[in-house]
């Protein structure tokens, strides 16, 4: 099979996955179950993508100026609630570490 033969299929079965949801419940509500699940979802793939951004260096984990960054902005989220200020503070303690 070629390369997008496969990405055509690939997407075919995507779309497969993401219609049989609406077409299993059909206009019903989830379960609390379920619906507690998917509520806790989105925090938990958003730390995971910052730990392996801040973490990732090439193939392997590495602490670096990044986890430096990241450190900082959130220790400034955590205190003060803002997400303007994590991200400044984090970009700043970055450049500054990576400017040494």
């Amino acid at each position: 099979m070629s390369t997008s033969g496969a990405l055509i299929a690939s997407c075919a079965v995507v779309a497969a996955i993401k219609a049989f949801g609406p077409i299993a419940l059909g206009g019903r509500e989830l379960p609390e179950r379920f619906a507690a699940v998917i509520a806790l979802l989105a925090p938990a793939l958003l730390a995971a993508l910052v730990v392996t951004q801040a973490l990732a260096d090439g193939q392997r984990l590495a602490v670096g100026t990044d986890t430096a960054g990241v450190v900082a902005g959130g220790v400034v989220a955590w205190r003060t609630g803002s997400i303007i200020g994590c991200v400044l503070t984090a970009a700043t303690v970055t450049a500054l570490l990576r400017a040494l």
